[in-house]
């Protein structure tokens, strides 16, 4: 891997370039309500963005509280976003994260990293993007376009999360972090895709490292 040094020239290349082609850097979880992106959040576990959109409309508009979930019906839960997959797990640590805001948080969503990963269904990952949406803190989303694209451009080495996390903690501008991390997933959408990358179309080619990983 590059030096640090390098590593932060080249990342802050990157930030100017994303930047660019995407001037408007946004969550692609639809939400209003600080509790909702958490909840959208941990919803999209082994699900797409897209599919989480389709069923929190219905969700968002029946429990509208950190307080109304809290007390919501399990079972209900479920029925409404059975298909996000997991929907058992996910309807539990649901009702479980809200139960926990109150009891332990006073109401509030709490505004760290160590705190919002006590809350059950919450790792990292959501942590972090509630760190970067909510509170307009460092965030480091290390999802699987951060992680893939990351690693093409020589800016990490790992595919572990928490080391991609670091990493680019390390190299990123905390005020940068988390439009950087939406706007990677924007552009693995459209550009950087796992498995057929448009190389040719790619505004980062000139720095790219590891095309193919």
């Amino acid at each position: 891997m590059q030096s640090k040094a390098k590593r932060r020239e080249t990342a802050a290349w990157v930030c100017d370039e994303l930047e660019k082609v995407y001037p408007d850097a946004a969550c692609s979880l639809t939400y209003k309500k600080p509790h909702e992106l958490m909840i959208a959040g941990r919803l999209s576990a082994q699900c797409t963005d897209a599919r989480v959109n389709t069923v929190t409309p219905e969700l968002f508009s029946k429990y509208r509280s950190i307080e109304e979930f809290a007390n919501a019906d399990v079972g209900d839960i479920e029925k409404i976003i059975m298909s996000c997959g997991l929907y058992k797990s996910k309807a539990r640590s649901i009702v479980g994260m809200c139960r926990k805001i109150i009891d332990s948080f006073g109401g509030e969503i709490p505004s760290t990293i160590e705190e919002l990963t006590t809350l059950p269904g919450i790792g990292r990952k959501t942590a972090n993007l509630i760190m970067g949406d909510v509170f307009h803190k460092a965030a480091y989303v290390a999802d699987t376009h951060c992680i893939r694209i990351c690693r093409r451009l020589g800016l990490t080495d790992s595919t572990d999360p928490l080391k991609t996390e670091n990493e680019l903690r390390d190299i990123l501008p905390p005020e940068r972090s988390s439009d950087f991390c939406h706007r990677l997933v924007m552009f693995g959408r459209d550009v950087c895709t796992a498995r057929k990358p448009l190389c040719e179309e790619c505004p980062l080619r000139e720095r790219c490292k590891k095309t193919g990983v």
